[in-house]
């Protein structure tokens, strides 16, 4: 039986490098390589690009993709990475085209190819690597290195471009996972694959100082890369969920519901807006909320959560989560019922799988109407859902719950109140982002339009919509934060 071509690809990204492509290109080809190369060019001043289209007549397995500006070094990985996907490549090579990355490695970083999914060429396994590198740029470089080792916790030479991708190995989608276009792109790539157990090997290679060309990394780029790193470990602490690569099977039912949401299908109500939220959250005021979310979710609500769901909720129990989000409070309780989560917006779900997997269900829908069967699940419970909501829609949420919930079915709500710390919090918040920082056009969350006002109007509305009270809770124990409220499905009159 014939075995399979394997293709590989040899990538390279140039901005001004005009005085040497020809020479690396050349120094390429006589390594005798079944491999073709890719060079995208951002537009370079200097003709760079015009230079690549000359010599692809020269070099039948070279190609030339041309970007209309300067976008970023990142930017072009991650192009050019998309691209060799879209080609049908196996393997990848990326590198710079400053000959920093001596084009006689790339048979070693090939050589450690089986077992891996990345190879790492690494500038810090073997002594004075970097002798001939001036001393601001081996200072910047081996500081990158100390950061990524010691907040990251990879001992790896992340900062590096010079790598070895398996195609195979690794989904398309998990590329997606990566928000830098920059510098930074290098090591957030890295960190996520070493979160999601890919094998990872690494190379010694020496580099000789910067022969030709000039550092394009300004003093921006670096405060850029500083801010990712930050993130980074940010996310480790509090939302490492976020960088969990799904597999194939999951990632495919959620992009069935992107497309059922965008070709406008039953779901429709405010999805751009809850879209929105549940995109990766951007700036200082996105990672800030984000972060005390998280924390929130963890660490307070959760919590509080397995308290109600044990107490009210026997073993394997078949339960709602409406308006899911993130499901990260429900890392413990999803050991005790069985869950499935339901929410409007495709990334919310995206998120709930990927904090809980296999251990959990998900369902694409809107809790005024829910795709469910009367009488079908045990019980209900949604953690800050109905203030969204005007009184009229809360009603008709509530009356759906009703009617899914089996006879004594019971349901747990969890709501804030006006008066609520998280509610004086972030509306203090907000002002400060607004008034003193300038940031207008800040929103931590789509709108609160009906908070609950006292116990009596919360209690009120769920007795109105056919539910009887177990229990109310508005306490020091989740911070005086929510109104915690447990409620049963009233029995039918006979």
């Amino acid at each position: 039986m014939k075995t399979a071509e394997i293709k590989t690809l040899i990538f390279v990204p140039t901005y001004n490098e005009k005085e040497n492509v020809e020479k690396l290109i050349a120094e390429i080809t006589e390594l005798n390589l079944d491999c073709d190369l890719l060079f995208v060019d951002d537009n370079s001043p200097d003709g760079t690009g015009d230079l690549l289209d000359s010599l692809e007549k020269k070099y039948p397995r070279l190609t030339v993709l041309h970007r209309i500006d300067k976008l970023g070094i990142g930017s072009a990985h991650y192009d050019g990475i998309k691209w060799a996907y879209s080609q049908g490549y196996d393997r990848l090579v990326t590198m710079d085209s400053d000959f920093t990355h001596p084009p006689k490695y790339i048979p070693l970083l090939l050589d450690k190819a089986e077992g891996n999914a990345v190879v790492v060429g690494s500038r810090y396994l073997q002594e004075k690597s970097l002798k001939d590198w001036n001393l601001f740029r081996k200072t910047l470089t081996t500081l990158g290195h100390i950061m990524t080792r010691s907040l990251l916790r990879m001992p790896y030479d992340a900062t590096g471009a010079f790598r070895y991708y398996d195609l195979r190995k690794i989904p398309h989608y998990a590329f997606d996972l990566i928000q830098s276009r920059g510098y930074s792109f290098f090591f957030e790539s890295l960190y996520i694959f070493n979160n999601n157990k890919y094998k990872i090997e690494q190379i010694p290679i020496a580099l000789p100082s910067r022969t030709y060309g000039h550092s394009k990394m300004s003093i921006r780029e670096i405060f850029r890369s500083l801010k990712m790193l930050f993130t980074l470990y940010l996310k480790w602490v509090f939302n490492s969920e976020k960088l969990r690569i799904l597999d194939a099977a999951t990632m495919n039912k959620l992009n069935d519901n992107k497309k059922a949401v965008t070709e406008g299908g039953k779901v429709a109500y405010r999805k751009e807006e809850w879209e929105k939220y549940w995109e990766n959250h951007k700036g200082s005021g996105g990672l800030l909320y984000d972060t005390i979310a998280a924390f929130y979710r963890k660490f307070i609500i959760k919590r509080n959560l397995n308290h109600f769901i044990k107490k009210y909720f026997e073993k394997d129990a078949q339960v709602l989560h409406a308006g899911c989000g993130s499901g990260q409070v429900d890392s413990d309780i999803r050991h005790w019922v069985s869950i499935t989560g339901l929410d409007i917006s495709p990334n919310a779900l995206m998120f709930y799988q990927q904090t809980n997997g296999k251990y959990c269900k998900t369902l694409l829908g809107s809790i005024l109407s829910p795709p469910l069967p009367d009488n079908s699940y045990d019980g209900v419970y949604h953690l800050g859902v109905l203030e969204h909501f005007t009184e009229d829609e809360i009603k008709k949420i509530l009356t759906e719950f009703s009617r899914i919930l089996k006879p004594n079915g019971k349901m747990i709500v969890f709501w804030p109140p006006e008066f609520g710390l998280s509610v004086l919090f972030f509306k203090a918040l907000t002002f400060i982002f607004k008034n003193i920082l300038g940031k207008k056009d800040v929103k931590f969350h789509p709108d609160e339009i009906t908070r609950g006002r006292s116990k009596e109007h919360m209690t009120g509305m769920l007795k109105s919509c056919g539910f009887d009270l177990l229990e109310y809770r508005f306490d020091f124990r989740d911070l005086f934060t929510y109104s915690m409220i447990a409620v049963e499905k009233k029995e039918l009159s006979v």
